[in-house]
């Protein structure tokens, strides 16, 4: 019997507020970076993994897992469910705080232990959501204020992925605003830094390349005719395009911020290999959503994180008409999955992959797992391994979908 088994083997007081420091998981399924180990052993001490493997005979263990799949927490680096669950109608705002403790809940029924919220930097304000400057900044301070409670029993690791509509002037303003704030309290910097996220949504460009897709979402969430959401987009189009030199000093700074380590900087939308290039250039880290293989491909060729949505691999395609996230995955060109809009359709994609053949289970595991952790820049999480965060999630299967059972999270 190893000294880490003697050790462990004492049984441990659990209190019911957050998991405990030291305990050996036994009986489980454990989905690995190179594949998955059938009746596993997880030895966690101080809140790490020290030991994975085969169960030693005469140990003893603390949980048993029943045979549920054991992965790492899921990390999700782009995550618009919180602004979703302030306003869950128009015109039906709650409260920041209220709204944190209820999307925290789905996180966490969902088997995220990591989530990057999408605080959008925009003076464009749409009605469906209230995106704002204002609701940005707001979003931020709300997320603060929640991280400063007690840590323990703390269920998710809430950050933010800073959105940042580079053709607007007011959005550019504020978010220079707070990058500066968070650099000068020692709360970003190369050691810790900020996720930002540049996007361009004029129609025409990006997401909404083929416009129409943009008319018709228009006229869907406005309720308004073709023809008056045409008409509507063209004076988008005209406002936008007088807001060029604003782009140029947004992508600048943004290179800046790259430039000196104090920026994870993630492209948004990109459409060619022309933007991934040009995205090199200025320090870029990842292709967030790419639109097209072309882009894609690029971005891989070029060693950067290329992330794909949930629901897109879910739907089985793109709702904006753009390429295939499961295409993309088959070719090897995506690198992580985010859940964009629906906390549960990481695990469901991941599932969903491996039950299609696209990809064996554990290199679809990584995709929700090691795959956004390495695009953000956290070695500490994503896999079962030894040195990584004791973040475990047992998951078992109804009607082949996958139901998170348990979440163990290290304090």
């Amino acid at each position: 019997m190893s000294e880490t088994a003697q050790t462990l083997e004492q049984p441990t007081a659990w209190s019911l507020q957050q998991s405990p420091r030291d305990y050996v998981l036994g009986h489980v399924r454990a989905v690995l970076p190179g594949g998955i180990l059938d009746d596993a052993r997880i030895v966690v001490r101080d809140g790490r993994i020290v030991e994975v493997g085969e169960p030693a005979p005469g140990t003893r263990i603390d949980v048993d897992g029943g045979g549920l799949f054991c992965l790492p927490g899921l990390v999700d680096v782009h995550s618009d469910g919180l602004e979703r669950e302030r306003l869950p109608r128009p015109g039906a705002e709650l409260p920041w705080m209220f709204s944190m403790m209820s999307f925290e809940g789905k996180l966490r029924a969902a088997g995220v232990t990591t989530v990057f919220h999408g605080a959008s930097f925009s003076d464009r304000e749409a009605a469906k959501n209230q995106r704002s400057v204002h609701a940005a900044m707001e979003m931020c301070e709300a997320i603060a204020a929640w991280n400063e409670r007690e840590t323990d029993g703390r269920l998710v690791d809430h950050r933010v992925l800073h959105r940042l509509d580079v053709r607007s002037a007011a959005g550019l303003a504020a978010l220079r605003r707070h990058f500066d704030h968070l650099v000068a309290t020692g709360q970003v910097g190369p050691d810790l830094p900020a996720v930002i996220s540049h996007e361009d949504h004029t129609p025409g460009i990006g997401q909404y390349a083929d416009r129409t897709f943009y008319e018709q979402y228009m006229a869907g969430i406005r309720g308004i005719s073709m023809e008056e959401a045409r008409l509507r987009v063209d004076e988008v189009v005209r406002e936008r395009e007088n807001n060029v030199a604003v782009r140029e000093e947004a992508m600048e700074w943004l290179a800046g911020r790259g430039a000196t380590g104090s920026a994870r900087i993630f492209g948004h939308d990109p459409e060619s290999a022309v933007e991934i290039a040009d995205l090199a250039r200025r320090g870029g880290n990842v292709a967030e959503f790419p639109t097209t293989e072309e882009a894609a491909r690029e971005a891989r060729d070029r060693g950067m994180s290329v992330v794909m949505g949930g629901p897109n691999v879910l739907r089985g395609g793109s709702h904006s008409g753009n390429v295939s996230a499961v295409e993309l995955a088959r070719l090897g060109l995506v690198t992580a999955l985010a859940s964009d809009y629906l906390p549960s359709s990481l695990l469901g994609a991941a599932f969903t992959l491996a039950a299609d053949d696209t990809m064996p289970l554990h290199s679809a595991v990584s995709l929700i797992t090691s795959g956004p952790a390495t695009a953000v820049g956290l070695s500490d999480r994503g896999a079962l391994e030894p040195g990584q965060r004791a973040d475990l999630v047992l998951v078992g299967l109804e009607h082949r979908c996958p139901v998170v059972r348990s979440v163990l999270r290290a304090q």
